[in-house]
């Protein structure tokens, strides 16, 4: 059996970083770890092949190749999942889909074959058992949730690995919070489940074997949703991997806030050669946190708290959403404010959507306010609901917002709040990709010298940080790229 696996582009998006990737001359940000697990999930004598749209182009050679094609996405690819699905049908390609997309909205995409939906762990085995009879079903699902023990190492070797900047890994599943708006718990659960610690060490060993060297990012929707087993086991055991093979991973994750409330996670942590963590900080009102149920939130200095992490050693990316109910006339001000005060340089501000299948869904709906299907883009000015702000004052509001927060000025202040907050205790384990000396003089090219605005703003900080903490250059340069990609994207909004 022929398998040919399809990840669809991601447009251009914040988190794509496709401006930032040309100075490191990388094709996409992240490879497709679902399908690379789904690869693995499959017998060991069917042939694979795997197209990463955001990589290379899908020929129809690709297509006539497979016997079946395996297509997965999330509802920010949409647009090119429907186009690879309509070349399949056109010369009868028999199509597989799957992912957090097609799970939740499986309707939507009439001429697919076959439907793997919820956890492939689970539905996979079904589907190759009736393959094989010649009894395929139209839809697969679950409603049970996967024994992540049975998650299979990824299959690195349909990779191109150097066209990648980070690679990706998982540790557990689910959180044990229940943010309104949400939709990682209507697909997840509540119980966060976790790998057995050997299992994840020999992901890492599978992907050291691999040549990988440099960024990983551990892609759980908070890593710390099973504290105690991460500090009695999982860290530990990472720490002495990673002194074992001299630290060739630097990690980033994402956690929920109450983070910073442990000293001994933060330190364990930063030891194992995390250095990134994204945090989901939605708004500085507290009347907004209490509306979204955000609880880990509520009753605490959000500041404070970043600036704890940051002096343990994190840079700490900030999630913002704006369009709460309960959210005052004035929080664009507020929430660049906050931003600001904060030192947080990557602050991902979107605008409320309701997704499907989550709460905030259902009471929107139930409340007639629901309008449209979410794109999946929440940093592209599009509402699919009715809020409270009128819509103009809101999307115009949140408009200026970003390119306030992206304009050089600010950007460039606000990297130098977060320098003089941050300590990083383990100097040695600090990691950018932005390293090499045809990188480091295209930023200054580039940045310094050839951009039309902002260049004394880049100057000053250079200047800044060579005088006073000359060790976090790289780190300053790195920043001023994501800065490029962050503006061009707020000025498209």
């Amino acid at each position: 059996m022929k398998i040919l696996l399809i990840y669809p582009e991601i447009p251009i998006t914040f988190w794509s970083f496709k401006y930032a990737l040309s100075f490191i001359g990388k094709k996409a940000s992240d490879p497709p770890l679902g399908l690379l697990t789904v690869a693995s999930l499959l017998p060991s004598l069917w042939e694979k092949k795997l197209v990463d749209l955001n990589t290379r182009r899908l020929s129809l050679r690709d297509i006539l190749w497979a016997d079946f094609v395996f297509i997965s996405g999330m509802d920010i690819q949409k647009k090119s999942f429907t186009e690879v699905v309509k070349r399949c049908k056109e010369v009868g390609a028999k199509i597989v889909a799957g992912g957090p997309m097609v799970t939740q909205h499986p309707g939507s995409f009439p001429d697919v074959d076959c439907f793997m939906l919820n956890e492939a762990e689970i539905t996979m085995k079904p589907f190759v058992r009736d393959l094989e009879s010649g009894h395929l079903k139209r839809v697969y699902e679950t409603g049970d949730f996967a024994d992540l023990s049975q998650t299979p190492i990824p299959d690195w070797s349909l990779l191109h690995l150097n066209d990648y900047a980070s690679m990706d890994l998982q540790y557990s599943r689910g959180c044990p919070f229940n943010c309104e708006f949400c939709s990682i718990t209507a697909l997840f659960g509540h119980k966060s489940r976790v790998k057995k610690t050997d299992q994840f060490l020999d992901e890492m060993t599978s992907l050291y074997d691999a040549k990988w060297r440099g960024s990983v990012f551990i892609v759980d929707d908070n890593f710390i949703g099973n504290k105690n087993r991460l500090k009695s086991e999982m860290l530990p055991a990472l720490i002495s991997w990673q002194e074992d093979h001299h630290y060739p991973f630097n990690f980033t994750t994402e956690a929920s806030i109450n983070m910073s409330d442990d000293e001994e996670l933060m330190d364990m942590m930063r030891q194992a050669g995390f250095s990134t963590c994204f945090i989901g900080i939605e708004s500085s009102e507290e009347a907004s946190l209490n509306e979204c149920h955000k609880i880990q939130n509520q009753g605490r200095d959000l500041i404070q708290s970043v600036k704890i992490m940051q002096r343990k050693g994190f840079n700490v990316s900030g999630g913002f959403i704006i369009g709460f109910d309960n959210d005052p006339v004035d929080i664009f001000d507020r929430q660049a404010r906050f931003i600001q005060n904060s030192g947080i340089v990557t602050a991902m501000v979107g605008l409320l959507n309701a997704p499907l299948g989550t709460r905030l869904y259902k009471r929107l709906k139930k409340e007639n306010r629901i309008i449209a299907d979410m794109t999946g883009n929440n940093t592209d000015g599009i509402l699919n609901f009715i809020p409270q702000i009128h819509p103009d004052v809101l999307i115009n509001g949140y408009r200026s917002l970003m390119k306030k927060i992206y304009s050089p000025r600010l950007f460039f202040e606000r990297i130098r709040v977060f320098l003089e907050e941050y300590r990083d205790p383990f100097e040695n384990l600090n990691a950018s990709p932005f390293s090499s000396l045809r990188s480091f003089f295209l930023v200054l090219l580039k940045l310094g010298v050839l951009k039309k605005n902002g260049k004394f703003y880049f100057w000053k900080l250079i200047w800044y940080t060579l005088f006073n903490c000359p060790d976090k250059l790289r780190m300053v340069l790195t920043f001023a790229v994501y800065g490029y990609h962050f503006q061009r994207v707020a000025e498209s909004i």
